[in-house]
């Protein structure tokens, strides 16, 4: 089964050597077939000399461009969600957060359990943050705690990005409606709403070296707000025509 890697990228020229070569060398050492897709969502950095210098060495390693005017994180995930090649998909950041080892063990999970999905968790058990910001910690888990309340579900961490889906799982979730950090929380609800299977996952994350994050919370609270309304509508009132076909 392949794994394609989705990494959106603005002006992260300095970040993505170490993230490249970290999760190239992962998958690479447990033989597990892959692509690396880099999307460049109109980077004013030398973030396109950097990929173009390091698919020399990674064979695996392709980008792809997202245009104006729609740029921006979501738009770039959707970009690459729409190019990608493997059987299966997960979102990483370009930045170093997430870990190449957790992506070898929700691959190994998502072949051997047959589950449509593996969901990333930071704050269970075996789960870890490093330097994550304070301001963000209690609103982080006061939105994710009450998602799992209102939607009922014993998942925690639906804002976390790391996540992998089986191509089914994928194209069952289109069409795409968030254009911004958003779309982190509407892939999983979609999926859990559908009835699609997941399990859930710790994972590690920990704050960038280089450069500052595009999430501005100030400008996102309505957005998620509008996303979680969304799939709980859906998931109350469409009678099941979005449900997964068995």
């Amino acid at each position: 089964m392949k794994l394609s890697v989705v990494i959106p990228a603005y002006n992260e020229a300095l970040n993505l050597p170490e993230t490249l070569h970290a999760f190239y060398g992962a998958l690479a050492e447990n033989n597990i077939e892959h692509e690396l897709l880099v999307v460049n969502d109109n980077s004013k950095d030398n973030t396109i000399e950097v990929i173009t210098e390091l698919q020399k060495e990674m064979p695996t390693l392709r980008t792809v461009f997202n245009s104006p005017p729609q740029n921006g994180f979501g738009f770039a995930v959707r970009k690459g969600l729409e190019s990608y090649s493997g059987d299966c998909v997960a979102i990483v950041m370009a930045d170093m957060s997430d870990s190449p080892e957790d992506l070898v063990k929700f691959y190994r999970t998502l072949v051997e359990q047959k589950v449509d999905c593996v969901f990333g968790s930071r704050f269970m058990k075996g789960g870890t943050v490093v330097d994550y910001p304070k301001n963000k910690l209690f609103l982080n888990r006061f939105v994710n705690n009450m998602i799992a309340l209102v939607f009922r579900i014993r998942y925690y961490d639906v804002t976390n990005a790391f996540k992998m889906y089986t191509k089914p799982a994928m194209d069952g979730l289109k069409p795409f409606l968030s254009p911004h950090f958003n779309l982190t929380v509407e892939l999983p609800l979609k999926a859990i709403v559908r009835g699609y299977t997941y399990t859930v996952l710790p994972n590690s994350w920990k704050n960038r070296k280089h450069g500052t994050s595009n999430l501005k919370i100030k400008e996102m609270g309505s957005r998620y707000f509008f996303i979680v309304l969304y799939c709980l509508i859906e998931k109350f009132f469409s009678r099941g025509d979005f449900k997964k076909k068995h």
